[in-house]
């Protein structure tokens, strides 16, 4: 038998583009047992939204159904497949009562009260808003300590997940995740941690260590998604 108890229950968005080992949508990808459920319709586009585009999708009642089906299966904790459903945290987390981690980002409030400023790199900086950031719990008088870098918004890595292409060039994706954790690194040279927004971004982890310094953080670096399992991140 598995040693954990019940499941990770993944809430996935409709997509069809490749997910690498270290994508939140690979089943081997974690470590414990996961259980993905898709929502039809929550195409990429509909979801990286500011927080009026995402009210406007109306798309919040389909997400509190699904981490309530969740929940009666028996996941022991749930997440979602994209970090820009943080704007959901405060929803979702009470329909239900194991723990909901929505995104990353809700990494941001413990990492400031240790470090002075912080990174986000994230699939669109143009619809990242302060609102995102406060849904995470950064309080209001530190979103400046939080610096936020977008990859190219015509690039590789946003067109394929954006448009939810069947195919995508990883090593183009690749080279423009780090390009922009560079850029980063560049605006902000005493960073040292850098919180990956986007759940398709961890596959690049190592690189962007390795050409920045940076350490990286992701999902899969969320003790109170693990806490539940007696396992680490």
């Amino acid at each position: 038998m598995f040693p954990f108890p019940g499941f990770l229950g993944i809430v996935m968005l409709d997509t069809r583009f490749p997910r690498p080992l270290g994508d939140i949508g690979n089943p081997e990808t974690f470590r414990v047992p996961s259980r993905r459920v898709v929502i039809e319709g929550a195409w990429p586009e509909k979801v990286v939204q500011t927080a009026a585009g995402l009210r406007a999708n109306r798309l919040q009642v389909a997400f509190a159904r699904v981490v309530q089906q969740l929940e009666r299966d028996g996941a022991a904790a749930i997440t979602t497949s994209c970090g820009f459903l943080v704007l959901l945290q405060r929803e979702l987390q009470s329909v239900v009562k194991v723990p909901v981690v929505t995104s990353s980002l809700l990494l941001l409030p413990g990492l400031l009260a240790r470090e002075p400023r912080v990174g986000v790199l994230t699939i669109s900086a143009s619809r990242l808003e302060p609102a995102h950031l406060r849904s995470a719990g950064v309080p209001r008088d530190r979103l400046k300590d939080v610096v936020v870098q977008g990859v190219d918004p015509k690039g590789e890595f946003a067109l394929s997940i954006l448009g939810n292409r069947a195919e995508m060039d990883l090593a183009r994706a690749q080279a423009e995740v780090v390009a922009a954790a560079q850029a980063l690194k560049a605006r902000a040279p005493a960073l040292r941690t850098v919180v990956l927004e986007c759940t398709n971004m961890p596959p690049y982890a190592p690189a962007i260590e390795q050409a920045t310094g940076l350490h990286p953080l992701s999902l899969l670096d969320s003790a109170a998604l693990f806490k539940p399992f007696g396992a680490a991140p």
